[in-house]
């Protein structure tokens, strides 16, 4: 089989892939989106992810999650679906340390009460390896995290929107609460700096789900 066969028979492999794809969404978000909606947010999220991930064989796997959770956002931005629980956003430059680290505890702390997204102004292609462990070694796993970009649609779903240390590039919208954390990036740290940080983090992320669960606080 000449070359160009091959990269034929690979392209239409692909398409093949990115259609199903299309359909299971479909089945699942349908009554929110149309066909041809979804088909765009698949595309978009095709292309986003590709801009950050090393690995083609892994661009269909990432494609479908941060497609997922696009739509699932967009859909309680738009009100296509009632919001179920309070929606907390954290956002970091890279999407690879902080906001994994804010991300995950809110999730185990919070025993599922908080709906918790994270996003990066400049994603990398992977989380940092050495947070992935510290948190492991609190049973917060982070078996499916990656770094994926901050999108209008998760910043309108969120209530609560924490950043730290991507500066202007989250867009305000009037009625949400933002908070800023000045906590250091764990980039390039040694194991026992990593989990100093994510003392803190977690020190944060206690404080903020009483306000939210305890007391009912979400909006400023």
């Amino acid at each position: 089989m000449s070359n160009d066969a091959v990269s034929h028979l690979i392209s239409k492999q692909r398409q093949v892939t990115y259609e199903r794809l299309v359909d299971e969404l479909a089945y699942r978000y349908g009554d929110a989106f149309t066909h041809a909606e979804i088909a765009e947010v698949v595309e978009q999220s095709r292309s986003a992810m590709a801009a950050t991930s090393k690995i083609e064989k892994f661009l269909p796997l990432l494609t479908a999650r941060f497609a997922r959770e696009t739509l699932e956002a967009k859909a309680v931005a738009e009100g296509r679906v009632a919001k179920q629980k309070p929606e907390l956003l954290f956002v970091c430059v890279h999407n690879a340390g902080r906001s994994q680290i804010a991300a995950a505890l809110a999730r185990h702390l919070s025993n599922d009460r908080v709906n918790v997204r994270s996003a990066g102004s400049d994603p990398t292609d992977e989380v940092n390896p050495v947070v992935a462990e510290v948190l492991a070694e609190r049973n917060v796993p982070l078996i499916e995290a990656y770094p994926k970009p901050l999108t209008d649609s998760v910043v309108r779903a969120a209530d609560v929107i924490v950043t730290m240390g991507c500066g202007d590039e989250c867009p305000y919208y009037p009625g949400k609460r933002y908070l800023d954390w000045a906590v250091p990036d764990p980039a390039g740290a040694d194991t026992d700096r990593v989990r100093e940080i994510v003392a803190d983090v977690e020190a944060r992320i206690t404080s903020l789900l009483h306000d939210i669960i305890d007391k009912g606080v979400v909006k400023s």
